[in-house]
Order: C-alpha cells, then sequence, then structure tokens
C-alpha cells in the first residue's frame, strides 16, 4: 500500500482534517502541533479527535506525522530556547495521546557553533526527559540538509541521538528526499547504496516515514530549498523511485512541497500513476 499525504491546516479541527485529505486522495497527512513558528496551542477536543480516528479506520489510512514548530531548537546555545523546546515538546507528547499510536516529526536543531557532539548530548537530553514508557507516540528525527550549524545531515549524526534515547523503541527517523539529496547522498544514481547505508549506520528498522520533496538545488549544496515533484532536480523519475522502493514499502509519505490544496492532489494523483521508465 503507498501511502500519501500532505501538511494540513489543523484550523478547524482534527476530523477536518482527515475529510480534507480523502477529497485530495490522500491516505495519510502531517500537521503542526501548534503554530509553526510556536507559543500556546489551542485546548482539543477529545470527541473531534475521536471523530478523526474513526475517520482514519474507516479509510485505511497509514500513520499520521505530526510535526513540531520549526522554532524548536533543543541544542541551542541560551537555556531559554532549550527549555522552551522542552515544554513544547513535553506538551505535544500528551496532546498526541489524544490520536494514539501516530508519529511526532521533529528537527533535531543546529548547535549553533557549540560542535555536533555537545549538540547531539543535548538533543538526547532533552528526548529521555520527553518521553515517557507508557506513550503511543514514536518520536522521529528528520534528516537535515546539514546547513550551517545544523545537527542530523548524516546519517551518523542520526544514529548518535538514537545511541543516546533510552527508550529506544520510542524512536525513529522520518528521512526528507529533498534534506538528504542537499546533504550530499546520492538517491539520483545511488538510491540503493544510500539506503543501503543508512541501514548499516542506523539501521531500516529506525525508519517510520518519509518527506516527499523536489529539490531547487543540486545535490550536497546544503540549502534545503524544496520543489514541487518533477520541477527541481530530483524529478519524477528520483521521487517515484524512492517512494515505491521495496525496502521502504509501507511508510506513510508526507508532501512538503510548495502547493495549496490543487497542487497537492495534482502530485498525489501523479505519484500514484507513476510507473519506472
Amino acid at each position: 500500500m503507498l501511502y500519501l499525504g500532505y501538511h494540513l491546516s489543523s484550523v478547524n479541527g482534527f476530523e477536518a482534517m482527515g475529510r480534507e485529505a480523502i477529497e485530495a486522495g490522500a491516505n495519510t497527512f502531517a500537521f503542526f502541533t501548534r503554530n509553526p513558528r510556536g507559543g500556546k496551542a489551542k485546548a482539543i477536543d477529545p470527541d473531534d479527535a475521536a471523530a478523526l480516528m474513526t475517520l482514519l479506520e474507516e479509510n485505511n489510512f497509514g500513520k499520521l506525522v505530526a510535526h513540531a514548530p520549526y522554532t524548536l531548537n533543543p541544542c541551542s546555545d541560551k537555556q531559554n530556547v532549550r527549555e522552551f523546546a522542552k515544554i513544547c515538546m513535553e506538551d505535544d507528547m500528551q496532546r498526541m495521546e489524544f490520536l494514539p499510536g501516530h508519529y511526532y516529526n521533529f528537527h533535531p536543531g543546529s548547535h549553533v557553533g557549540q560542535g555536533v557532539d555537545a549538540g547531539i548530548e543535548m538533543i538526547t537530553g532533552l528526548l529521555n526527559d520527553i518521553i515517557k514508557p507508557e506513550q503511543s507516540t514514536i518520536v522521529l528525527l528528520e534528516t537535515m540538509s546539514g546547513k550551517g550549524s545544523e545537527v542530523g545531515g548524516r546519517f551518523e549524526e542520526i544514529a548518535a541521538i538514537i545511541e543516546g534515547v533510552k527508550l529506544k523503541e520510542k524512536i525513529g527517523v522520518c528521512m526528507d528526499s529533498c534534506h538528504i539529496s542537499d546533504a550530499g547522498y546520492d538517491i539520483i544514481n545511488d538510491l540503493d547504496g544510500v539506503l543501503g547505508e543508512f541501514n548499516r549506520v542506523v539501521g531500516l528498522d529506525y525508519l517510520k516515514a518519509l518527506h516527499i520533496n523536489d529539490s531547487k538545488n543540486p545535490p550536497g549544496s546544503h540549502k534545503d530549498r524544496h520543489a514541487c515533484i518533477g520541477e527541481g532536480e530530483l524529478g519524477l523519475d528520483v521521487i517515484g523511485r524512492f517512494i515505491n522502493h521495496p525496502k521502504l514499502a509501507g511508510l506513510p509519505c508526507i508532501l512538503e512541497t510548495p502547493n495549496e490544496f490543487e497542487g497537492y492532489q495534482r502530485e498525489i494523483e501523479l505519484l500514484r500513476s507513476w510507473t519506472p521508465r
């Protein structure tokens, strides 16, 4: 089963997101747990959350991939910024239990000159603080493009974070096609090799979700600029091979392309109709 979806706004509630996804031809989706720039999240209506869970089951949806705000930086050089990330993510773990059994994705952060090792130590420390044995949510580390002082641009950095997490059954990875290409992994010419390297360094068992984006920049650029499917350096054929790779079968595939509803609807249809050349 190919699970395809995109980022939806939660402004009208949970059930509304599910109904929009169905209208677009999606069978998974992503949403921000709060404003993408951070801040206080609105209260959850338990009945609305339950209605979405029923809708997902009735329509054979795959796992949802909630997203933490972009502004969170668990490895900032400022204690108040790190504390804000902890407060938000602790709250998000509780909020996610209204939608039990799904994923929560976040950007590992930027060490801002403190060094990768220091960044990894702070990220693992935060994860060990917020992840609880009783939670049903799996927390996903997103692979990054490696721009600036980002942590997570190399598989080794993702593996080091996971190694430091105590409850490893509650941690996973979301692989972003644009990010790993921009980070220098050659998914254009050697997708099998890249997945083999990920398996050796991290382990494919930890790979739980995919972000599906073309890239405005060539491989190894460390830029992180998303493009619509087929309009960037990767192209439709590379994206098609990526999401249909047998080692990635069954993972939720989330579009983060610069689109509105009609554009996502077209991309979902395009990707479902893709066949190898």
